[in-house]
């Protein structure tokens, strides 16, 4: 798969389904790996020097993002229950073949619905 997309997995990502991701050939790689227990700000500011778009399941990233106008290149947040790797990998790799570009957007992925939003790329902190 050719895919100029660069993706941060959360700590809560499980390692398998990033691993997973990887053969899939899409460019992610996890906070677990690169600095485990980073809080959220620091997350994000990784995030922003290695212009990548954060994948997690912390809600905290997203009223980040729309109170304190912290904007990383893009975010996807997952509201789905955590029901095994294989679902989480599933769900995953369906929405990052869905459309071509996840940059300044912040996208909640629930169920049965995915909800995207614009926002500008400017870090404002």
């Amino acid at each position: 798969m050719k895919n100029t997309l660069k993706f941060l997995a959360d700590e809560n990502i499980p390692l398998k389904v990033v691993k997973k991701l990887k053969q899939e050939g899409f460019d992610i790689i996890s906070i677990s790996k690169l600095k485990p227990g980073i809080n959220d700000y620091e997350v994000i500011e990784l995030a922003c020097k290695m212009n990548r778009i954060i994948i997690t399941f912390d809600k905290d990233l997203g009223r980040m993002v729309i109170l304190e106008k912290i904007k990383p290149p893009g975010l996807i947040i997952l509201r789905i229950r955590p029901e095994s790797v294989e679902y989480i990998y599933n769900v995953l790799k369906k929405v990052l073949t869905l459309t071509a570009d996840f940059y300044n957007k912040f996208i909640i992925v629930k169920r049965k619905i995915i909800k995207v939003l614009k926002f500008s790329n400017k870090t404002e902190r």
